[in-house]
């Protein structure tokens, strides 16, 4: 092994190792760029999501919100607010032979209703999006998805914590068919539990 191969080697400056600490250095940056004590319940947020469905399906999901600057509406009392929710997620089931889990991609428009005018920490959430999937979702002993692309709709129930609201759990239940499009249409339910950082 030459010098520069066993220098690179100990340093471990490769191109993955670069990127999280360029991610780590924005996501402080932007942290820091914040006036003290302000709530950032309504900033962007980088998010990581469990789920589980049936036929032992279960999900990681890895996901950024962009909130609609400058739109908001009073509701029963409280602040409504939209954002847009872009992910990929990693469904695993069982199933004989290949293809025993799909990658999705997801953009769902969402809508999140804070009572007490928007300053309460908790919040109730609903969204109807679209998913493309790598390969359709064919779980053993199941009916299978005739559909590659299919529409998501979810419903959440959430909370905000931190000193300026930046940590954030949420408890959805999440519906994906394809609404009709194709038969077989079998649709599938998904559990999710997520934590998100504004910044």
């Amino acid at each position: 092994m030459s010098f520069s191969e066993s220098h690179t080697v100990r340093t471990g400056t490769g191109p993955g190792l670069r990127c999280a600490i360029a991610a780590c250095l924005f996501t402080n940056l932007c942290a820091w760029a914040q006036p003290p004590g302000a709530d950032l319940s309504h900033h962007p947020s980088a998010y990581l999501q469990a789920g589980r469905a049936e036929h032992n399906t279960d999900t990681m999901t890895l996901g950024l919100t962009r909130p609609w600057r400058g739109w908001s509406m009073a509701l029963w009392g409280g602040q409504l607010r939209g954002h847009w929710d872009m992910y990929l997620s990693r469904w695993s089931f069982h199933r004989a032979g290949p293809h025993g889990n799909s990658l999705v991609l997801g953009l769902t428009p969402t809508l999140r209703l804070r009572p007490r005018g928007g300053h309460s920490p908790w919040f109730w959430e609903a969204g109807i999006g679209a998913t493309l999937a790598n390969h359709r979702f064919r779980p053993a002993g199941h009916e299978a998805f005739s559909t590659r692309f299919n529409f998501a709709s979810h419903l959440g129930l959430g909370v905000n914590l931190g000193a300026r609201r930046e940590h954030e759990l949420l408890l959805r239940l999440q519906h994906v068919s394809n609404s009709g499009i194709k038969e077989p249409n079998p649709g599938l339910n998904f559990l999710q539990l997520r934590y998100a950082r504004h910044f």
